[in-house]
């Protein structure tokens, strides 16, 4: 349970360490493309890349497990999921499984965004007045 409640707080950290960076990002070169979300997902995937290397069994500092699920599961997945969906994709590559990597990248994507675009939908016709 402890290591739930360190991964809870990783992930408070790392939304509200998202949240400042995309403001900041935003207000600096505005919003018409989501550059601060951009780039939390690229300095997310840099961490991720950085940690699951660095402090997993075999790297140059092993983190306990506690450490690790703070770090990695808490504030890497707090700060971007993304950064979780790269480490898995390559560690697929790595594995050699180019096709579940690749089945993996585009069956994410498109079945993300078309669940975007079913919940815009769905609250779309939800938000609709009642007729009566």
């Amino acid at each position: 349970m402890f290591l739930y409640g360190l991964i809870a707080l990783g992930g408070a950290l790392g939304s509200v360490a998202r949240y400042w960076l995309s403001g900041v990002i935003g207000s600096h070169y505005g919003e018409t493309f989501p550059w601060g979300t951009f780039w939390a997902n690229v300095t997310g995937c840099i961490l991720i890349g950085f940690l699951a290397t660095f402090a997993l069994p075999g790297g140059r500092w092993l983190a306990s497990s506690e450490t690790r699920g703070f770090l990695i599961y808490g504030f890497c997945g707090g700060y971007t999921t993304f950064s979780s969906f790269s480490l898995q994709t390559l560690n697929l590559l790595r594995e050699g499984d180019w096709l579940r990597a690749g089945g993996y990248v585009v069956g994410s994507v498109v079945v993300c965004l078309a669940g975007v675009w079913l919940g815009y939908i769905l609250a779309t016709l939800l938000s609709q007045p009642l007729k009566g």
